[in-house]
C-alpha cells in the first residue's frame, strides 16, 4: 500500500512538472505511471551508487553537485521510458528539482 501511494505521489509530481516546464514531455497517462515507477526504481538503485561515487566532488561544491546527480537520474529515467522525454540536461536538472518539491508538497498533504 505504501509503495502504491509513493508511485501515485510521484506520478502527480511528474504530471505537475510536465505541465509547468516546457522542456519535459509526457505523452500519455500510461507513460506517466510507468515513468513514476521507473523513477522510483532508479532513485532507489542507481542514485545511491552515484551519490557515493560523486561524494568528493559533492563535498567540494558544498552539495551543489547533488543537483547534477539528480538531473542524471531524472534523465536516465526519461531515456528508459518511451513517452517521457526531456529536451536537454538543463531541463533534466530543473525537472528533478520541481519533481522533488512537488512530491514533497503532495506527500505532506497525503500524510495529514
Amino acid at each position: 500500500m505504501r509503495f502504491l501511494t509513493h508511485v501515485l505521489v510521484t506520478a502527480v509530481a511528474l504530471g505537475v512538472t510536465a505541465y509547468l516546464l516546457p522542456g519535459i514531455h509526457i505523452t500519455s497517462w500510461a507513460a506517466l505511471l510507468v515513468a513514476a515507477v521507473v523513477l522510483g526504481v532508479v532513485n532507489g538503485v542507481i542514485r545511491p551508487v552515484l551519490v557515493l561515487v560523486t561524494l568528493p566532488i559533492t563535498i567540494l561544491t558544498l552539495g551543489l553537485f547533488y543537483l547534477v546527480v539528480n538531473g542524471l537520474v531524472f534523465g536516465l529515467a526519461a531515456a528508459l521510458v518511451p513517452g517521457f522525454d526531456v529536451d536537454s540536461f538543463g531541463w533534466s536538472i530543473l525537472g528533478a528539482l520541481v519533481v522533488g518539491l512537488a512530491s514533497w508538497c503532495v506527500g505532506a498533504l497525503v500524510r495529514d
